[in-house]
């Protein structure tokens, strides 16, 4: 059976039986989402290709699938990680120091770098999260099952003063 992919503010997300099936990732750091992915028209052209997750600096980093660490070090003065996952998509984390190296397994949520410091690349400390598949960008979110829904929970008394 053929996944249906339905498209949802430039973000594709899997539907039906086939995504049930489909693998997906967890949630690399505990965090709310920033900038969202927006695929660029054509392959150069100016895009967002990942999303923003806002954390801390020093905020621990999990592998969101098993996989190989296929790079750990610096890319254009950034620190980036990427894990090539048993799937065949490869997920690229920045910035971050890394806390594996090249070659080393993963698996799921096996810590993988510390969030590092953003200079720059978002108005807070975020985690960069990209995807990409046979070379080209990918939503995150599409692996990630979407933005995890937000749950109001009532105050407990000592809250309410």
């Amino acid at each position: 059976m053929a996944a249906l992919v339905v498209w949802t503010a430039g973000v594709a997300l899997l539907a039906g039986a086939a995504a049930a099936a489909s693998p997906r990732w967890d949630w690399p750091a505990r965090g709310s989402l920033g900038e969202p992915y927006r695929a660029p028209p054509t392959p150069y052209a100016a895009g967002h290709r990942g999303i923003d997750i806002a954390v801390a600096a020093g905020t621990a980093v999990l592998a969101p699938a098993d996989g190989v660490v296929s790079f750990a070090g610096p890319v254009g003065g950034r620190p980036v990680l990427a894990l090539s996952h048993d799937d065949g998509i490869l997920s690229s984390f920045d910035p971050v120091e890394a806390t594996v190296r090249t070659g080393e397994r993963v698996l799921r949520g096996q810590p993988v770098a510390v969030v590092a410091v953003s200079a720059g690349h978002c108005g807070a400390d975020c985690l960069h999260l990209g995807a990409r598949s046979d070379g080209r960008y990918l939503s995150p979110l599409a692996l990630l099952g979407g933005v995890p829904r937000a749950v109001l929970l009532p105050l407990d008394d000592q809250a309410r003063g």
